[in-house]
């Protein structure tokens, strides 16, 4: 019987189906990728920043950029399930009292040259310079979501001459904050009339004994009749090889008037009559301006912040309050004493009073000439003063002297 022959059949090569399969499918793929990768981007994007959101099962949505400074956070209750928040940062903001709350001294108003009114904002005007408070009507602060009880004004009328100046400012303590960097500063402000001028700058005083006061110009913005929010960015000069004394400061200026001997100073805004208002002052590390935050972030925490310079207790609406106690030395000199509730910082400088007595519970002896005691420190302050009538060595109390209007003040400014 015949055998068949055998025939060896090669096996088909495949590689070559497979290989044009995978380009062909990673072809389609990056197609498809590219078309809708182009397709969003159209559709959905249409500005720098922005970025696509899922907003339900294969459903997307453009998330427009946020603000400066702002950052990208969750929030379940946005269609994204997402949102850019105002950064707030514990400590940021070096100004003290920017949203103007805190007004112990009770400014109403006031013409004096480099004097106080708001809490750690001081006036300087050579003349015809008038630094008042002002209060806000409910829903008309400049900020959405922060309603500000305080502004400050400033008015200026009938300056003339190359020496004249007018500018509100505040003294930041040591000569260190900032040295170094580039800083924001950023403001509300508005004008009463007309497009106003004011310019900003910052001056490193390195204290008593230093090396003495570099001044920085930063740059001067027009007004408006409408609250605006304006900022610039300066760098401060760097400290290095400077001498500091005691209480130095950087020192944050805004000028809006200057005659022509400041002219370098205030960038050359002239002699200007008008009303300026101020609010929300925020000084910052970086070149960016973000949201507005007072420097301790609790209306209690500022207080505090500004009792380091300045403390007054005042009668609170009852015609002898009691303020400290103490004792007669003899019978006409008596010494009493008022625990500060946060740590000055430094001994107290100087004293404000106003209609003050002491009481050993049955005599009232009225206080003329009250001063500081030597013995004052930063955490206590000794007030002495002159009496008629009293008992030697018996224990008496510092009341308001039959007057709500009555307080004791300190200062420890720089």
């Amino acid at each position: 019987m015949a055998t068949s022959p055998i025939y060896s059949w090669p096996e088909p090569d495949n590689t070559d189906l497979v290989k044009n399969g995978a380009l062909a499918i990673r072809t389609l793929g990056n197609a498809i990728d590219t078309t809708m990768g182009t397709m969003v981007a159209k559709t959905v994007v249409d500005a720098k920043g922005d970025l696509i959101a899922g907003t339900a099962n294969d459903t997307v949505n453009r998330l427009a950029v946020g603000n400066n400074g702002e950052t990208l956070v969750a929030d379940s209750s946005t269609s994204t399930g997402l949102r850019y928040n105002a950064n707030f940062a514990a400590g940021k903001n070096k100004i003290i009292n920017g949203d103007f709350y805190w007004n112990q001294r009770n400014l109403t108003s006031q013409t004096t040259d480099g004097a106080y009114g708001f809490d750690r904002w001081r006036m300087y005007a050579s003349s015809g310079g008038t630094y008042s408070a002002q209060t806000f009507t409910a829903g008309t602060a400049p900020v959405a979501g922060y309603e500000g009880k305080n502004f400050a004004r400033i008015v200026t009328t009938g300056q003339s001459g190359a020496s004249v100046y007018t500018s509100i400012d505040q003294p930041i303590e040591d000569v260190r904050t900032f040295a170094g960097q580039t800083i924001t500063i950023s403001f509300w402000a508005k004008a009463a009339s007309g497009t106003p001028k004011v310019s900003v700058e910052v001056l490193q005083n390195f204290g008593s004994g230093g090396s003495g006061t570099t001044f920085t110009n930063g740059s001067a913005v027009t007004l408006s009749t409408s609250w605006a929010r304006y900022s610039m960015s300066i760098a401060v000069p760097s400290i290095t090889g400077a001498t500091i004394g005691t209480g130095s400061n950087l020192d944050i200026t805004f000028w809006v008037s200057a005659g022509t001997s400041f002219a370098s100073r205030a960038n050359s805004i002239g002699i200007q009559s008008n009303t300026f208002d101020f609010w929300g002052v925020q000084v910052e590390a970086g070149s960016v301006a973000t949201s507005f935050q007072t420097a301790t972030g609790t209306i209690q925490g500022e207080l505090a912040a500004c009792q380091r310079y300045y403390y007054r207790t005042n009668a609170s609406g009852a015609a002898y309050t009691q303020f400290g106690f103490g004792n007669a030395w003899s019978t006409t000199d008596v010494m009493l004493q008022v625990k500060l509730p946060v740590t000055m910082r430094t001994k107290p400088a100087t004293l404000e009073t106003n209609a003050l007595l002491a009481s050993d519970g049955f005599t009232n002896l009225a206080i003329t000439s009250p001063v500081l005691g030597g013995s004052s420190s930063p955490d206590l302050l000794f007030l002495t003063g002159t009496v008629s009538g009293a008992t030697a060595y018996r224990p008496y109390q510092l009341c308001a002297n039959a007057s709500t209007s009555a307080y004791v003040g300190v200062s420890s400014e720089l």
